[in-house]
C-alpha cells in the first residue's frame, strides 16, 4: 500500500502502481482463504469456548484489515485510471 501511494506523484509510474494494487488484491483473495480454512479449523478442533470467541474476533478483525487495503488499491486503480 506505501509503496503505491509513493507512487502516486507521478502518473509515468501507473502500470507500476497498478501491478502493486493487482499484488494487494491476490493478497487479499489469499488472505481470504486462509481466514476461512483458520475459521473452519477454529469452530472444528477448538474445544474452549472462550478461546473459539477471542481467535473469531481477531480473524475478523484481520479480515476488516485485509478487505480495506483490498478497498484502499481499488481507489488507487480508479486514481490512476483518471489519471493515465
Amino acid at each position: 500500500m506505501q509503496a503505491a501511494v509513493k507512487l502516486l506523484s507521478n502518473m509515468d509510474n501507473a502500470a507500476a502502481i497498478m501491478k502493486i494494487c493487482e499484488e494487494i488484491d491476490k493478497l487479499e483473495s489469499e488472505a481470504d482463504r486462509v481466514e476461512r480454512a483458520a475459521m473452519a479449523k477454529l469452530f472444528r478442533d477448538e474445544p474452549d469456548v472462550r478461546q473459539v470467541i477471542k481467535l473469531r474476533a481477531i480473524y475478523m478483525l484481520l479480515e476488516t484489515v485485509t478487505d480495506t487495503c483490498e478497498d484502499v488499491a481499488n481507489i488507487i486503480e480508479g486514481i490512476v485510471l483518471e489519471n493515465s
